[in-house]
């Protein structure tokens, strides 16, 4: 049986090897093959130093999560870099690829770090909701800094190698090939130690430490693992380091175990399954180098700056002129006010905006090698939108839809080409906001839809594949949410009373917040076009309508569910809204009731899992985690919670169909109740 970990010979330089793909993931028997190598290195008098490297395209990508669960196998990392450590001999971590978390804490436990150019390095634990735990608070502190530690382990900063070299955290970036320069560095060290732990903390004031941990706090919402990470970088500062090293690796161990830490990683997992299918496994994407964005809006503009972003060449289409120019200047002053704020050199800007070409002639997306529109939501736009498209692009590009509810179908439909057609829906801003939903047609390619995933992972979005249904994956299940805080409301619960019990679970915003600044027309529309189909006997909630009806149409008319004060100021509680709902609940009869923050927070989120559960039975979304991975990166789902999947886990099979007999009951006609075995498959 092979090893993971291999020792070849330089002379008189070990090269110890991982060959562990796809990543070299800090596994058991990577941990035992390193151990054993080092300890045979050390026995060896004819080696004078040891280089750590890996094989394929990476050094560690980090420990292997899969693990974190259980209890820990022997020998763990703290015990590999003990070993390190107390090697008399020195040893030189070679990185290429990604040296992230425990791989990353491998090489501070080296004598030298030397990285090839491109590499990336960091301690990413807290955004999993631990803390790294084999001595990288400890040694990390010793080579920037406490300020800077707090401040990129926190965040989970993932470094490139020539800013890691300016900071210190490698000492070398190699010149011409990576394993000949890790071998000629630790042959110059002429067998001399040189362990991080042994460096003094740099000095630092009080002010700057304290200023590090607020912002470090703020930026990570004073969840757990930051606080954690705070205080054990500190202690770099303040305690022996031994004594230090013992208590990371305590609260380490401690947090791994935690609830949060367990929907981290499940929501990590989840992210990495959305990306796979496996049914496009040796599909070629189409070669696309030129987007064409039909609509200058915000969404197209915001599609337009993703793009370009991404290294494309983007032509922007309007058929109006001046909606054109203040797509163009909107652009414009997103890349001048990157600059400004020191996000993106100037020269880079000017790159992206060289690619940006504007225009009102449709020849142009003859030169596209995909086509995405970006108008007004409505059926019969759109489709006359893909008449023109159809006439204009050239055979075999991409066309796509960045309908939000729409039938795809029905809008390639008005193409001669429905196999080139997917649904590409972007989230607004489009240039900011990872989730990006592929959705696949009843008569979409295979290549077509493998294109859409490319397309979106270039641009470093989070792809979901979806099935065309009403909705989708995220606005259908968003939707019955936000439909369960609408009865909320009527039976008792005020507005201010409902987004405050979500924010409270971690919602960035609550539903009637997100419908103010969205605008409650875009809703009123749907539910008008949906009105013929409408059951009559289902349970309706007029109080939107009302709102409509009275011109409150959100933060763009001064006032929706809440008013907006014009000198800006934020929300603020209306009582004219209280009046239209009590006006409501007095037309059914009904007697209003006080909600508390719990059955708030539990009936919005069994709305939610039931959704789920009916998308999963219907083969709208593929994986249950699919649906958390939308959520929470395309709906404000606090990423610490996991997603709605993951809570009714949590909550159990028995307990969950106990509470959604009682969701039925106060949903009344018309809800549909979902088959919860879809939320418990793997």
């Amino acid at each position: 049986m092979s090893t993971p970990v291999r020792m070849e010979r330089d002379g008189d330089v070990a090269v110890l090897v991982i060959d562990n793909p796809p990543i070299n993931a800090g596994s058991t028997e990577v941990r035992q093959g390193l151990l054993a190598a080092v300890v045979a290195v050390d026995a060896d008098p004819q080696l004078s130093a040891a280089v750590i490297i890996g094989a394929g395209k990476t050094f560690i990508a980090g420990s292997d999560l899969k693990e974190f669960g259980q209890p820990l196998a022997e020998p763990q990392l703290p015990t590999v870099i003990s070993a390190i450590e107390a090697c008399t001999k020195p040893v030189v971590a070679a990185l290429h690829g990604a040296a992230l978390g425990g791989g990353y804490e491998l090489a501070l436990g080296c004598d030298a770090r030397i990285a090839a150019p491109g590499t990336v390095v960091g301690l990413p634990e807290v955004t999993l909701g631990i803390i790294p735990g084999a001595g990288g608070t400890q040694r990390l502190p010793r080579l920037v800094g406490v300020p800077k530690a707090i401040e990129l382990i926190c965040a989970g900063t993932r470094v490139k190698a020539d800013a890691a070299y300016r900071m210190g955290m490698i000492d070398a970036v190699a010149e011409g090939e990576l394993r000949a320069a890790a071998v000629a560095h630790a042959r110059s060290l002429g067998g001399a130690k040189a362990r991080v732990r042994d460096r003094a903390v740099p000095p630092a004031t009080e002010a700057d430490i304290e200023a590090a941990s607020q912002a470090a706090l703020r930026k990570g919402k004073r969840r757990p693992a930051v606080q954690a990470a705070i205080d054990a970088i500190v202690a770099a500062a303040r305690q022996p380091f031994d004594q230090a090293l013992a208590h990371e690796r305590l609260v380490f161990q401690e947090l791994r175990l935690t609830r949060e830490a367990r929907a981290l990683r499940h929501q990590f997992f989840a992210e990495r399954e959305a990306a796979k299918q496996p049914d496009l496994q040796g599909i070629e994407a189409r070669a696309v180098e030129r987007i064409a964005v039909i609509g200058a809006g915000t969404m197209g503009s915001g599609i337009a700056i993703a793009a370009l972003d991404a290294g494309y060449r983007v032509s922007l289409l309007e058929q109006d002129a001046a909606a054109l120019n203040r797509g163009a200047e909107r652009i414009a002053a997103h890349y001048e006010g990157r600059v400004a704020a020191g996000k993106i050199r100037p020269e880079a800007a000017d790159a992206c905006r060289s690619r940006l070409e504007t225009s009102l002639d449709w020849a142009t997306l003859a030169a596209a090698d995909l086509v995405i529109e970006a108008v007004f939501e409505e059926l019969s736009v759109k489709q006359t939108v893909f008449r023109r498209i159809d006439e204009c692009a050239r055979p075999g590009a991409v066309l796509a839809s960045n309908t939000s509810y729409l039938d795809l179908d029905a809008i390639a439909a008005a193409t001669a080409r429905p196999q080139d057609m997917i649904g590409l829906h972007f989230f607004s801003p489009a240039n900011v906001m990872r989730l990006v939903e592929v959705v696949r047609g009843a008569e979409t390619a295979p290549d077509a839809l493998a294109t859409g995933l490319d397309v979106a992972k270039r641009m470093r979005k989070m792809p979901v594949v979806t099935a065309n249904a009403f909705g989708f994956v995220g606005n259908r299940v968003y939707a019955a949410y936000r439909r369960q805080c609408e009865f909320m409301i009527e039976e008792g619960a005020w507005p201010e009373e409902v987004d405050s019990a979500l924010e409270a679970f971690g919602f960035a915003m609550g539903p009637f917040a997100v419908a103010d600044m969205s605008g409650l027309d875009i809703a009123w529309r749907m539910r008008q076009s949906q009105a013929a189909t409408r059951d009559p006997s289902a349970r309706y909630v007029a109080i939107p309508d009302r709102l409509c009806e009275a011109g409150r149409l959100g933060r763009k008319t001064g006032a929706g569910y809440y008013r907006y004060p014009p000198e800006g100021k934020g929300r603020e509680v209306d009582p004219a809204v209280h009046d239209i709902i009590v006006s409501e609940r007095e037309a059914k009869g009904l007697a209003p009731r006080r909600l508390g923050t719990e059955e708030i927070q539990r009936r919005a989120l069994l709305a939610m899992a039931n959704e789920a559960a009916l998308l999963l039975g219907e083969g709208v979304a593929q994986h249950a985690g699919d649906v958390d991975v939308a959520l929470v990166n395309g709906y404000g789902f606090p990423r610490w919670e996991g997603g709605v999947v993951f809570w009714a886990r949590e909550r159990g099979r028995d307990a969950l169909a106990a509470d959604l007999d009682e969701l039925a009951r106060l949903s009344g006609p018309g809800f549909v109740r979902g088959d919860l075995t879809h939320l418990f498959e793997e």
